[in-house]
């Protein structure tokens, strides 16, 4: 087969698609992934010579009478007669898309061939972008359930979130414990800011922390772009055992060590915590689109995998108090462990190859 696989603008649409990618590749495939212009697609492809990439300009829909919808529509078209012109040579078989505007110019290109297309909607409720799109598709793919009453005239299928290749690689516990510099038989929290919006969870963990024994909890801390420094000196100033950076790539190696999480709860981090069974604490984005990041938390709150925390209220003093009911409660816990591992999908990215590889019979 020829599959063109569109996944650019963000980690949580592209590292699902590179999943796909790498999935399709070893079936003996060939494989096209249409990017973004932006940086994190940059970085997050550098190296990777074993696939095709072509970057298209499309950008996020602007609001209809805003000024911006005229530059949204010409590198919409951009973006649409680049597909069209890509795909006169590479002729594909079936076209996915990850989410996204850049998605939704290939899914048109491959609907005009007559290709099977399809989408991926990680989220519990669908972006504006896969609103559109999933009109012009064969099928729909989801990462939970929940979502598929969004899309009530489309053939829907539950395939889980892909997970990225990296995090499947075994870790040496004794060795990543040494590297991060961390003491072994001590409890590890894992907090993840985010690559956006997280000063506000800095602020709140730190605050939270404060309150506990500098000996009785150690942190693995990502702070996003924002508050390194910061984070470290409070930890310093605490007397606390800290590995702390902006962002770390050998994610597999944090989740390794950690008995518990406290997160955001975009679609790629839920994913990745299922996998690794690491009960958590989520405080979702308060200005993710639709607020959608609050209906990912409470599909792990109401399996008994999560607490839900928002942000305002972790900020007030509430996540002192949530964290200090979960650590004092080891079988409670163990039984989030488990609860967390029931909602994982480690063959996700194995799962919507095959639908790719059915749509040609």
């Amino acid at each position: 087969m020829k599959v063109a696989i569109a996944c650019g603008g963000t980690g949580g649409h592209l590292f699902p698609g590179l999943a796909v990618a790498d999935v399709l590749l070893e079936r003996g495939h060939d494989v096209l992934v249409f990017i973004s212009e932006k940086e994190i697609d940059a970085l997050a492809t550098r190296g990777r010579e074993d696939l095709r990439f072509e970057k298209l300009p499309s950008i996020g829909m602007p609001p209809v009478f805003s000024p911006a919808i005229v530059r949204f529509f010409v590198r919409f078209f951009g973006s649409y007669k680049q597909c069209r012109q890509i795909f006169d040579h590479f002729k594909p078989d079936a076209v996915l898309g990850m989410g996204g505007f850049t998605s939704t110019a290939p899914i048109l290109a491959g609907r005009a061939r007559k290709a099977p297309t399809f989408i991926h909607e990680s989220n519990a409720i669908p972006g504006k972008a896969n609103r559109m799109t999933a009109r012009l598709t064969r099928g729909v793919l989801l990462g939970f359930a929940d979502c598929a009453p969004f899309f009530p005239n489309k053939s829907v299928e539950v395939t889980g979130t892909p997970l990225r290749r990296s995090l499947l690689q075994p870790v040496d516990r004794p060795f990543v414990f040494q590297k991060f510099d961390l003491a072994e038989g001590v409890q590890t929290l894992l907090v993840m800011g985010g690559s956006q919006g997280a000063q506000g969870l800095n602020r709140a963990v730190s605050a939270a922390l404060a309150s506990f024994p500098s000996d009785s909890l150690q942190v693995i801390h990502f702070t996003g772009s924002q508050g390194e420094d910061t984070v470290r000196e409070e930890y310093a100033r605490q007397g606390r055992r800290a590995f702390v950076a902006a962002f770390y790539h050998e994610m597999q190696e944090a989740y390794a060590l950690a008995d518990l999480a406290i997160a955001r709860s975009g679609a790629a981090s839920l994913t990745e915590l299922a996998h690794f069974g690491i009960p958590s604490i989520l405080i979702p984005f308060p200005y993710a689109a639709e607020d959608h990041q609050t209906l990912n938390a409470q599909i792990f709150v109401k399996a008994g995998a999560a607490v839900l925390c928002k942000e305002e209220n972790a900020i007030a003093g509430d996540l002192a108090e949530v964290l200090q009911h979960l650590i004092e409660k080891p079988e409670l816990l163990s039984t989030m462990r488990k609860k967390t591992l029931a909602l994982d999908h480690t063959n996700a990215a194995q799962k919507v190859a095959d639908i790719l590889e059915r749509s040609q019979k």
